[in-house]
């Protein structure tokens, strides 16, 4: 009978003890109660998010949906918070154990803001968007990136403070390792502020053919801090260091308007003045009257000069269309044409040629 007597008494104790001066009773309910909120957040991600997708997929409007999906993560976070925040001051800790589970509180509530911040920053982009005649759509997503690492730089130090770990001397530290870091990466913030002046000054965006001479010709396919992503024509991948756009000539083939023509016509030496008029004429009336050419800008057929082995005549002009492909079957059409003029004019194309003269003695 003592025996039974004496773990009854120790069993009360514990019951009443329990852990951290919480009777085993409370824990039970504090549990109940989080269990409660974890189901509901079962809950709340099967009905009520499922419904706003669903609302937000009838709109033409892609903000809503966008705005849904970023915060569904700190949805099916809150009721963890509320359901802890709940349970625990159902709860009677002791002094000193109250301010653990007070500052454990904070840590979720300072979480789930700062998580809020940082997915609402998503939405945000497409209010950006319409910012595209100032701002490029690559530098909208280098901000959006950097404020999303600002939100999270700042949440962390929030969290550090609320468990008393002081981030000035960590800030300090990081400020001289930073000082020791720039003196040997000074080309990485080389092609930083490379990129960010490439993107600002609008040289190119992704899906761009580009042309830097004795560099690299291709399309782009991602700007990065650092580096940019370009595919070149026989489909391999080039990793471009960002200054080379700073310090060279960048030519944006895809912002072409119109298309040069340049040639050289070579003509034999036999050619009379009649027929290089004739077909200095022809030519010109060709170009002007043509619907493939733009007339008004830089239309120049003349005689140019005398060579080793032929008359040249330059023909310059510029297309209409801003397609490669079609400038292309453009300079096929008039190089067929002018074929049909010189010949139709009894004239002949030159080539290299020399002429060996025999002294007789």
């Amino acid at each position: 009978m003592d025996l039974i007597n004496n773990f009854s008494e120790i069993f009360l104790s514990v019951w009443n003890k329990g852990i951290l001066g919480v009777d085993i009773f409370q824990i039970l309910i504090g549990l109940g109660i989080f269990l409660v909120f974890l189901i509901f957040r079962g809950i709340l991600s099967k009905l009520i998010i499922k419904k706003l997708e669903i609302i937000s997929k009838r709109t033409t409007n892609k903000l809503d949906d966008t705005f849904v999906k970023a915060l569904e993560g700190p949805a099916r976070f809150l009721p963890i918070v509320l359901g802890f925040f709940i349970a625990s001051y159902y709860m009677t800790f002791s002094a000193e154990s109250r301010d653990i589970v007070d500052t454990i509180n904070r840590t979720l509530i300072t979480i789930l803001i700062f998580w809020v911040m940082h997915q609402i920053i998503e939405p945000v982009s497409y209010v950006l968007s319409g910012l595209d005649r100032l701002l490029t759509k690559e530098l909208i997503g280098w901000i959006i990136k950097s404020l999303k690492i600002l939100i999270f730089i700042l949440g962390l130090a929030a969290v550090l403070e609320l468990w008393g770990i002081k981030i000035g001397p960590i800030i300090a530290g990081l400020g001289l390792f930073g000082v020791a870091v720039a003196l040997g990466a000074q080309d990485l913030f080389k092609n930083l502020i490379s990129g960010i002046l490439v993107l600002v000054e609008k040289r190119f965006k992704i899906g761009d053919w580009i042309l830097v001479d004795g560099i690299i010709e291709g399309i782009v396919e991602k700007i990065g801090f650092r580096s940019t992503t370009i595919r070149k024509f026989n489909k391999s991948l080039a990793i471009i260091p960002n200054f080379q756009f700073a310090e060279n000539a960048v030519i944006n083939v895809s912002e072409t308007s119109n298309w040069l023509i340049s040639w050289i016509i070579t003509l034999q030496y036999d050619t009379t003045v009649e027929q290089l008029k004739t077909i200095r004429d022809q030519i010109e009336n060709h170009i002007n009257k043509s619907d493939d050419f733009k007339q008004s800008v830089g239309v120049a057929v003349r005689v140019d000069k005398f060579s080793d082995s032929s008359i040249d005549m330059y023909v310059r002009c510029f297309t209409k269309t801003s397609s490669w492909n079609d400038w292309l079957s453009v300079k096929e059409r008039l190089a067929i044409e002018i074929k049909q003029i010189v010949e139709s004019n009894k004239a002949s194309f030159a080539f290299p040629s020399q002429s060996i003269y025999v002294e007789k003695k």
